[in-house]
């Protein structure tokens, strides 16, 4: 393996935070993570860039970071995208098996992926993945790969996910602004899973929730494969937000207060602590406050949050399927008796998702706030393939992942 295929860099470019992980791919297959990075976003709204310096010097705050910590230079990465953009559906191909003696190719698996994928979607919008579910012949379902089998009828199922070709396309801008080559561009649900689903939940049935900073992911996954996918516009932020109107503190206060003294269940909280003090806007005196009161505005975003996901998988019709429960990553998750609202509000078991894909993990690395990232750089190692031919610039959509550093270097110098 080439020195520059040893590596896999996974960059999660969110709304709060910006992570770089970078994995070693060991002889048995193996990623040991050996660099990780994390900087404060500035830049993004939702998962959208707004602001691109902003987004760009945070890019290159976290590579640096992660590029110190392992002694090797990141060249290209694998992007998870997300934000309210997402939009996925379902969709059906079917062929006719072209040999002779009926015997399904290689290449009429090709067709049939093609057929499947041979949708119409609105202008601005591009396709970025095909996930296929299962294979069909001549109606025997449930075929994980058909190639090799008898049959006269071949049909797929798939999962696409399209994103907006400008949000993409300036994500892709950052990352190649801050001298990064973009390698593919990935779903952020699709990578989490990587990370913190196990097979066993994946053939059961299974929900994936991530709770972002500006947007919470759904996926569903049943019998090996993704089925549906999800983008909500609540998140982290939104907590936080809750606090400082209800408390009539500062945004930044307020964020400090969640993470040191905040739960989303009353009954946890015990009244007997010490009361909490909240500072003011205006330079008014601080007040003193029970934890109670804290309490009592966040359990019912966390209850709004997981009513409008219950309400979102039983509109999809996997409300009966989600044999192995909930999975919850993402930031937001290690706010206290947020896994047991959702327990509530779902009636189903629901555990928090740590990252246990890749070795070599250690604080800060392996929280549920960092499996995307971690889950970005075991796609890419999962998923691998030499990189040939000429490449493409940002602009010609999402074939043309290539920025480079001298690119980079020369956008600064001129």
């Amino acid at each position: 393996m080439a020195k520059t295929e040893r590596y896999t860099v996974g960059l999660d470019i969110g709304t709060t935070k910006i992570c770089c992980v970078i994995g070693e791919i060991r002889d048995d297959g193996k990623v040991h993570v050996v660099g990780f990075g994390q900087a404060p976003s500035r830049g993004l709204r939702k998962g959208v860039v707004v602001n691109l310096d902003a987004t760009v010097e945070s890019v290159k705050a976290a590579v640096e970071e992660a590029e110190l910590m392992a002694g090797v230079s990141v060249e290209s990465a694998t992007v998870g995208i997300a934000g309210g953009h997402i939009r996925s559906f379902n969709s059906r191909g079917v062929v006719a098996v072209s040999n002779r003696d009926r015997t399904v190719s290689r290449d009429d698996v090709k067709r049939v992926m093609d057929a499947a994928r041979a949708v119409s979607i609105p202008q601005g919008r591009e396709i970025l993945h095909v996930l296929p579910q299962e294979y069909v012949l001549d109606d025997q379902g449930a075929i994980d790969d058909p190639a090799g089998l008898v049959g006269s009828k071949l049909e797929a199922n798939v999962h696409i996910v399209t994103g907006s070709t400008t949000s993409v396309q300036n994500l892709v801008t950052c990352a190649n602004r801050a001298g990064i080559e973009v390698r593919d561009t990935v779903l952020e649900q699709l990578a989490g899973s990587e990370a913190v689903l196990s097979e066993d939940e994946r053939e059961l049935g299974v929900a994936l929730i991530d709770i972002g900073g500006g947007t919470t992911d759904l996926a569903i996954f049943e019998r090996g494969s993704i089925w549906h996918t999800a983008v909500l516009p609540v998140g982290g932020d939104h907590f936080t937000n809750d606090l400082a109107v209800g408390l009539r503190t500062p945004i930044p206060d307020a964020e400090r207060l969640k993470k040191k003294h905040g739960c989303a269940l009353a009954s946890l909280v015990e009244d007997a602590g010490a009361p909490i003090e909240v500072p003011t806007v205006g330079g008014r005196k601080p007040r003193l406050l029970s934890h109670q009161v804290m309490t009592e505005i966040l359990q019912p975003r966390a209850n709004e949050l997981f009513t409008l996901f219950r309400d979102e998988v039983v509109r999809a019709g996997f409300d009966k399927m989600l044999n192995a429960g909930l999975v919850l990553t993402g930031g937001a998750s290690l706010l206290p008796g947020v896994t047991q609202v959702a327990e509530q509000i779902f009636e189903l078991p629901v555990r928090l998702g740590e990252p246990r894909g890749a070795e070599g993990l250690v604080d800060p690395a392996a929280g549920p706030q960092h499996a995307t990232a971690i889950g970005l750089a075991l796609y890419t190692a999962k998923n691998r393939r030499p990189r040939a031919g000429v490449p493409l610039t940002a602009q010609t959509g999402a074939l043309g992942r290539v920025g480079g550093r001298v690119k980079a270097w020369l956008s600064e110098m001129f």
